[in-house]
């Protein structure tokens, strides 16, 4: 995967796990784990299994978008039960995560937290969502 990104064009920042298997791989800093690029770059770290990945996200993540690649049915589960993000992505591209994407029309604005109500306050206006997608490779054209 590391090979395919960086013969895409995309700079890979890794820690030295990642930087072993390529060359090209440019060494990552602390800065890079909660980093959003915005471009042809990653951020790229092995951890230790689903929980690894699940406290990495939690410590550097935005609570916005998550995704995991998986064939494990209990791994899925496990990323979706325990992580808190907005949207929550399995075998599909990240790039999904947009109100257009989502039926929702024109997106006004994005929000990582859980905004609270305000004015007259009934059961409706105290829900928030939690999406959950799954894929099979799905990508956006």
């Amino acid at each position: 995967m590391v090979a395919a990104l960086l013969d895409a064009g995309v700079r890979v920042h890794g820690d030295a796990e990642v930087a072993g298997l390529d060359a090209r791989v440019v060494a990552a800093s602390d800065e890079d784990w909660g980093r959003e690029y915005l471009d042809m770059d990653i951020a790229a770290r092995v951890v230790d299994g689903v929980d690894g990945a699940i406290d990495h996200i939690r410590t550097h993540g935005s609570q916005h978008t998550d995704a995991i690649v998986t064939g494990d049915d209990a791994a899925a589960e496990r990323f979706f039960a325990r992580l808190d993000s907005a949207i929550l992505m399995r075998n599909a591209s990240t790039q999904f995560a947009d109100g257009g994407e989502f039926g929702m029309g024109a997106e006004i604005g994005i929000a990582t937290g859980k905004m609270h109500a305000r004015g007259p306050v009934g059961a409706a206006q105290l829900t928030s969502f939690k999406y959950l997608v799954e894929g099979q490779g799905t990508v956006r054209a």
